[in-house]
């Protein structure tokens, strides 16, 4: 007998469009808002607010919350829930399509996956923001965080203004309907004082692109076309790094002593 084959619902489908998976696990909620560490001085931006499971406990620890949900059926509920909520701007719009407030700012969201790195861009330009809490895909979330050792272009080029942190995991299971991943809480976190001074900043970038070039197969073979060889192979010892070491390998802190070293005046 032939498998029963259903017909998906308008929900279903915009599910499937949007990537969305709401919380349904209070405990995973607590988790994620814990993270987030909302201050009651400060304005919230929450990301795929959905039905406004986040939405509550965000609005009752912050100034004020505006609430970003781009599908209208999950939207409908949410302006519901908003509606309660003295503190609260329910905004039917697409977060990404929207500028960053003038005035200081946090943002939080179990973000839809397939625009997570749409959303880590937005805030990373915003130039008020204070910190991001997004709940990303697991895999996404401990690579940006150097989590399994190894560390992207992204989190070494934002490092000297931004820090990275795997703030938490949530199982597949705390989710409706249930995704194929787990989840991880992504905190990313603007330094009260950058590590390198602003002029300093365009050319720590240069040095990072060129060593994830990936011309030569490691940090110093990319860095050898640019700097003279002993000066390198000094700032090598110094930041105790083997030459061999694959660019990914290298800690952001190593790439802020390099850059201090070979640009030393």
């Amino acid at each position: 007998m032939a498998p029963r084959r259903t017909r998906a619902t308008e929900r279903d489908r915009s599910r499937r469009v949007l990537s969305q998976n709401f919380l349904a696990d209070p405990a995973a909620i607590a988790r994620m808002v814990h993270a987030a560490r909302p201050g009651p001085d400060r304005l919230l931006l929450e990301v795929g607010a959905g039905r406004g499971q986040l939405t509550r406990p965000l609005a009752a620890r912050c100034r004020h919350l505006t609430a970003y949900e781009v599908d209208p059926a999950a939207g409908a509920e949410l302006a519901r829930v908003c509606a309660a909520l003295p503190n609260v701007t329910h905004r039917q719009v697409d977060f990404l399509t929207v500028a960053p407030p003038p005035e200081e700012f946090d943002v939080v969201g179990n973000i839809p996956w397939s625009l997570t790195s749409a959303v880590v861009r937005w805030c990373l330009g915003a130039s008020g923001l204070g910190a991001a809490t997004l709940l990303t895909q697991l895999e996404y979330a401990r690579r940006r965080s150097g989590d399994y050792g190894r560390w992207t272009r992204l989190t070494v080029l934002t490092w000297p203004e931004f820090g990275w942190r795997l703030a938490g995991r949530v199982p597949r299971t705390a989710f409706r309907p249930v995704p194929g991943v787990d989840a991880g809480i992504l905190r990313l976190q603007r330094r009260p004082e950058p590590l390198l001074a602003a002029s300093a900043l365009p050319a720590y970038r240069r040095m990072v692109e060129i060593g994830f070039d990936g011309v030569g197969g490691s940090l110093a073979a990319s860095l050898a076309r640019h700097h003279p060889r002993a000066r390198l192979s000094a700032a090598l010892r110094a930041t105790r790094l083997d030459p061999a070491t694959p660019v990914g390998h290298v800690w952001p802190e190593q790439w802020l002593v390099l850059f201090r070293l070979l640009h030393a005046r």
